[in-house]
């Protein structure tokens, strides 16, 4: 008994000892993989408003579009620099040989001499009407580029109003089969409890629970739709992939007022920025065949420098020179009246793409006119639908449950209503609400959507 007692104290003490290392070398392997495992994001509760802010502000061909602008800066920079004097400094000294011939002297080398020369130059262009037009012609194309900028922002804040409006359709539509599947577990149970009494047959509940799993697949498509319509979002806002969206907003169920047709058109031919886009192209086109046509004109340029010059730095004299250039085109091969009649042309290709972009704009106010007119009056149909239809489903619940006679067609046709009303009214005020963003979006008023 002692040596038993005295072995089983060792070995309580040698399975302390080894439990005591292990807990100062660290945790357990399992326990290092709890540890491990990544926190999850936090949720992102993203509203339309701020939608729209991050599409203007992460996108990365938004941004694309703004590092354009300062390019177009810079080329105003450059045509400006054409018009502004130019001053340069040389600093040389060199040690050198000449051969006395080339003056006329002795056809022999001269000994080795030394010059320092250091000058500054400058040249000025005092009238070039060429110059002039292509400096103010270079604005105008910036300008056309930060209009440019802001028509590719509005697309990208439609499209990312467009993906919302999505997700809370996949959203709207989820939770209309999560209701469906609720009335069909609850039918379903009525219909068994009826077949307990010998009222209702195998084939009932077979035709509910056909229904019933149909219901579940389409829910999980939505719940696909919704995760695509997430990602989507994710990618177009260049939000980190882990970000877990949360759609904070609802859709909106009515609209005001909707404008007549003419107002529509004059907002968006002032505030949508593919016309001022176009129409700042072609007056870039006209300063630019301007500046062609204006080099026939003669051109005036002032030269001169001045520096010290001798042997040694020490031992210079100042030296200076001024011209003035009078530059009259004659002849150049007939290569001036080649670039004239391209610039010709490429002014008239503008202006035909000029009213293509304002029929553009006009049929696209119309069209999304249309759409909201059409999608106000599906929704006031549909709701009218599924009050129609509910009541149709309760007319038929109530029947079945008090007539034992009564027909198992009437309980599944209210049921089948009720699933199509709910989906037509989902999808009407899908359609009301993309219609609100084409019409924001048709008439260049996209910062008031809400």
């Amino acid at each position: 008994m002692v040596n038993l007692s005295v072995s089983f104290v060792r070995c309580v003490l040698l399975a302390g000892t080894i439990l005591f290392v292990q807990g100062q070398a660290g945790p357990a392997v399992g326990e290092e993989a709890v540890l491990a495992e990544p926190l999850p994001a936090p949720a992102l509760h993203l509203t339309l408003k701020g939608t729209l802010a991050a599409a203007a502000d992460n996108n990365p061909d938004v941004l694309l579009y703004k590092e354009r602008i300062q390019e177009a800066q810079g080329q105003v920079r450059t045509q400006l620099g054409a018009m502004l004097p130019n001053v340069s400094a040389n600093v040389r000294q060199t040690r050198q040989t000449q051969f006395r011939g080339t003056f006329g002297l002795d056809p022999v080398r001269s000994d080795p001499f030394s010059i320092f020369d250091t000058r500054i130059s400058a040249t000025q262009n005092l009238l070039s009407a060429s110059l002039i037009q292509r400096w103010r012609a270079s604005r105008e194309a910036l300008h056309a580029t930060e209009f440019e900028a802001d028509a590719r922002t509005f697309d990208t804040m439609a499209s990312a109003a467009l993906l919302y409006m999505e997700g809370l359709k996949a959203m709207a539509m989820a939770k209309m089969h999560e209701a469906n599947e609720s009335i069909m577990s609850e039918l379903l149970g009525i219909v068994r409890q009826r077949q307990r009494g010998g009222v209702a047959t195998g084939l009932d509940i077979a035709r509910l629970e056909a229904q019933l799993a149909a219901e579940r697949q389409r829910g999980s498509s939505v719940r696909y739709d919704l995760e695509h319509a997430k990602l989507s979002l994710i990618n177009l806002l260049a939000l980190p992939h882990e970000s877990r969206l949360v759609l904070a907003d609802e859709w909106s169920t009515d609209v005001q007022d909707i404008p007549s047709p003419q107002h529509a058109v004059e907002d968006a031919l002032a505030r949508r920025p593919e016309v001022q886009a176009q129409f700042t192209r072609v007056k870039a086109s006209e300063l630019t065949y301007s500046s062609i046509t204006g080099e026939r004109l003669p051109s005036l340029m002032a030269q001169g420098d001045y520096g010290l010059i001798g042997n040694r730095w020490n031992n210079t004299l100042d030296t200076y020179q001024m011209a003035l250039s009078l530059q009259i085109p004659i002849f150049d091969g007939g290569q001036r009246e080649g670039r004239i009649a391209e610039a010709q042309s490429r002014l008239r290709q503008e202006v035909f793409r000029m009213r293509s972009v304002v029929n553009q704009v006009k049929m696209e106010v119309h069209d999304a006119l249309a759409s909201l007119a059409a999608a106000k009056e599906q929704v006031g149909i549909a709701q009218t639908g599924l009050k129609m239809a509910t009541k149709e489903l309760e007319l038929a619940r109530e029947r079945y449950a008090v007539i034992t006679t009564a027909s198992h067609f009437e309980l599944t046709n209210g049921l089948s209503a009720v699933a199509r009303a709910r989906e037509n009214l989902v999808t009407a005020l899908f359609q009301l609400n993309a219609a609100r963003v084409n019409i924001a979006r048709s008439t260049g008023n996209l910062n008031g959507l809400n």
